[in-house]
């Protein structure tokens, strides 16, 4: 699909909407008759997003100073045009802004490609040296947890269900069940892939069986829900059944970083139905596998792990059969 807007009129959610029904779009985003074309790019399989800039005949794309930014050169109709890109899933929201960003400085700015991505980089860089609440990776995170709250407290209360939740107070492990431990990771990723931070995240606590619950999110479009959704919706509940418990709830919340004031408008949805499995199963590592002379230098140890082969395993400790996003 290809569309013609009028500068800078092209919002994420019409950006999410495409992403989330996986459709390819084109916007053309400066005006017919200008010297220097500008194509906002939505990739096949509503995958990725990129601008494009038209180079003048002896121009070269500029350099990324950013690590996850790419700038490469790619041919449409019959013109070079430099293609500004990233691969990183997380980061799909954030891209957007900087995109439109740079977008601005070019069409409206009248600044050349090289000109509008510094000044832009430069701008950002002194913006974000100020603190921005949670970051992208820690918010899948979070409303990972909170849907599992959801589920722990269909079948054991919401009184119960965040005493459990212990992810917030920084624990070893997101929940403390009557009878075993869970730990909750949530990734935006096609892959079941996830970080595990220190070694023992993954290690059982004495006399308690651990569990893992990997979840896979991907963006949800209009259909989708927000962290600021699902929290909205768990408080809701909670302080129908119990108004206590609601209290204790908004606590854990601020206590894992949620702020109702911080932006949030990326939407998403399972990718996946959940994977339940026992620690034992995991390609983990644990703390006989490291030599006790490298145990006493090492302070920490984040790895990350591939269980995208592996299969949810019975007697699980909570029940995740019909689970969804609150």
């Amino acid at each position: 699909m290809t569309d013609t807007v009028g500068y800078p009129e092209l919002p994420w959610s019409t950006v999410e909407h495409y992403l989330g029904e996986r459709q390819a779009a084109s916007y053309l985003l400066s005006a017919p008759t200008a010297a220097r074309a500008v194509w906002y790019e939505i990739g096949d399989g509503g995958q990725d997003i990129s601008l494009q800039v038209e180079l003048d005949r002896h121009q070269q794309p500029p350099r990324s100073s950013l690590p996850a930014v790419t700038i490469d050169q790619v041919h449409r109709d019959g013109r070079r045009m430099a293609r500004i890109h990233t691969t990183q899933v997380t980061l799909m929201r954030d891209f957007h802004d900087l995109l439109t960003a740079i977008a601005d400085r070019i069409v409206t700015g009248e600044r050349d490609l090289g000109q509008a991505f510094e000044e832009t980089v430069h701008a950002w860089g002194r913006l974000l040296d100020q603190p921005r609440g949670l970051g992208v990776e820690r918010r899948i995170g979070l409303h990972g947890e909170v849907a599992v709250l959801r589920a722990v407290a269909r079948s054991h209360g919401w009184g119960q269900a965040i005493e459990a939740w212990t992810g917030p107070k920084a624990e070893e492990h997101d929940f403390g069940l009557p009878e075993s431990d869970l730990e909750v990771k949530t990734t935006a990723s096609e892959r079941r892939r996830h970080t595990i931070h220190g070694i023992h995240q993954l290690t059982e606590s004495a006399g308690r069986p651990l569990w893992l619950a990997s979840l896979q999110l991907t963006r949800g479009g209009l259909g989708g829900r927000s962290l600021r959704d699902s929290v909205t919706s768990v408080i809701r509940d909670a302080r129908a059944a119990d108004r206590i418990a609601s209290v204790r709830l908004e606590t854990a919340l601020a206590a894992g970083g949620w702020s109702e004031s911080d932006p949030d408008d990326e939407r998403w949805a399972l990718r996946a139905a959940p994977l339940l499995v026992p620690a034992e199963r995991l390609p983990r590592l644990t703390e006989s596998m490291i030599p006790l002379s490298v145990r006493e230098h090492v302070s920490s140890i984040d790895y990350r792990m591939d269980i995208t082969h592996l299969s949810s395993a019975p007697g699980s400790p909570v029940d995740l059969t019909d689970f969804r996003l609150p």
